[in-house]
């Protein structure tokens, strides 16, 4: 290599591309001298300029004030020195941290590895530390951690791929992520970060308080087969939560107490067929919260006492074909609710004792063919609630004991051919409400209550 060639460059950051020292030297001095000459006339000359009297200008003051500023500035050029060295040091220690960090990665990732659950639960914390370490790589060393959870998991100890100890390592990586989601003011937060986890299965683990306020969160095409998966208490307030596709088959799956207030939280073409999973006291007050295209045939899916005020809740295009889906005592106030399209072939739906006072809540285009729909002790007092185009074939559809004070109720254009519709015991004083075009047959039991009872008017 030429000596007058810089020296390649060095990996890693922060790593100044120096040039030959004996090079530096020289031209440094050359620069010195000529710095030197150049001050000594520039000073002789000022000097000179601004000596009135007839005593020539001594050298000795000359070398005197060159001097001075040569000291000056050797002062500075000393200081830019250390600063050039101290660049040095901090990159060589920049440096030694990025390997340092780097090792511990692959010493954590290999940990992960292992076949000893003690040697992995030890990699899961040295990951879930290093991320916090290092917050350049954060969702790097996140990633890892979620795809730990992905990864085929097999929780009957008979088969001969059953890991022992396994369920302990994935349920402290899940209170791990879980701290990490309390506090989104925190320096080691992982708020805002992307949580992937499509495909996992979920036979426990602890997500209560969490905040979702950022990213992408992928629960999608999950399975909650067993044990106590619990979000109570969460917040989802912004970025993209997705649990569109699971199957929720045994066990607890618990969002009680939630609040939904922005972003999108996608939990539609879900399958509910045992189990419980329960979303009773939930806020939905903002963002879009996406139900739609479910189904449920079995278990228990609770959304009682649930306040819905703002933002979008879709329910529709489901089927209810068994087990029980509970709105009890919820308040519709704001917003718009959709259960449009909707089939209730079998199995329990109820909204008892709740409160529509405002927003739109719409229920049109559905069947009701085999179910039991208890809509008892309802109260309407604004907003727009709507039946239209809705097919009652086979239902018990009760609406005894409901208060219908104002607001808009709509059943127009609907079908009555079968099953029991009862209005009876309601009370109807001041709202608006609609059986436009609606057709009823005769095997269809209707008691309509406060309302002008409709004839027969279809074979």
């Amino acid at each position: 290599m030429s000596p007058l060639k810089r020296r390649p460059k060095q990996e890693g950051r922060h790593t100044p591309n120096l040039g030959p020292v004996w090079l530096v030297a020289l031209v440094s001095l050359l620069l010195v001298g000529l710095l030197a000459f150049g001050l000594y006339k520039g000073a002789h000359a000022l000097l000179t300029a601004e000596n009135t009297g007839e005593k020539p200008v001594s050298v000795q003051d000359v070398i005197k004030t060159t001097v001075t500023v040569l000291t000056l500035i050797g002062a500075v050029l000393a200081a830019l020195y250390a600063y050039r060295k101290q660049l040095l040091e901090e990159g060589a220690s920049h440096r030694a941290d990025a390997t340092q960090l780097a090792d511990r990665y692959a010493k954590a990732a290999e940990q992960l590895g292992h076949d000893q659950a003690a040697v992995r639960l030890a990699g899961a914390y040295a990951m879930a530390r290093l991320a916090d370490d290092w917050p350049e790589q954060r969702q790097v060393c996140v990633n890892v951690l979620c795809a730990y959870l992905r990864m085929p998991y097999e929780t009957d100890p008979t088969e001969p791929v059953f890991k022992h100890g396994e369920r302990e390592v994935r349920i402290t990586i899940i209170r791990t992520i879980r701290d990490h989601l309390q506090d989104p003011t925190t320096g080691t937060t992982w708020c805002g970060l992307d949580l992937d986890f499509t495909g996992a299965v979920f036979d426990d683990g602890d997500w209560r308080n969490s905040t979702f306020s950022g990213g992408t969160v992928n629960f999608s095409n999950s399975t909650f087969s067993g044990g106590t998966v619990d979000f109570s208490n969460s917040t989802f307030s912004g970025g993209t939560v997705r649990f569109c596709g699971s199957t929720y088959s045994s066990g607890m799956v618990l969002f009680g107490g939630s609040k939904f207030s922005d972003g999108i939280v996608d939990f539609s073409n879900s399958a509910f067929s045992g189990g419980t999973v329960y979303f009773g006291d939930s806020t939905f007050s903002g963002g879009e919260v996406d139900f739609s295209d479910s189904t449920y045939s079995g278990g228990t899916v609770y959304f009682l006492r649930s306040t819905y005020s703002g933002g979008r809740v879709f329910f529709g295009r489901s089927t209810y074909s068994g087990g029980r889906v509970n709105f009890s005592s919820s308040r519709f106030s704001g917003g718009g609710v959709s259960f449009n399209g909707s089939t209730y072939s079998s199995g329990e739906v109820s909204f008892n004792g709740s409160t529509f006072s405002g927003g739109e809540v719409y229920l049109s285009h559905s069947t009701y063919s085999g179910s039991e729909i208890d809509f008892r002790y309802l109260t309407f007092s604004g907003g727009e609630v709507g039946f239209p185009f809705s097919t009652f074939s086979g239902s018990t559809v009760d609406f005894r004991r409901s208060t219908f004070l104002s607001g808009e109720v709509d059943f127009g254009r609907s079908t009555f051919s079968d099953g029991v519709i009862d209005f009876s015991d309601s009370s109807f004083s001041g709202s608006s409400v609609q059986f436009a075009d609606v057709r009823v047959h005769a095997p269809a039991a209707i008691n309509w209550g406060p309302f002008p009872t409709i004839p027969v008017n279809q074979p």
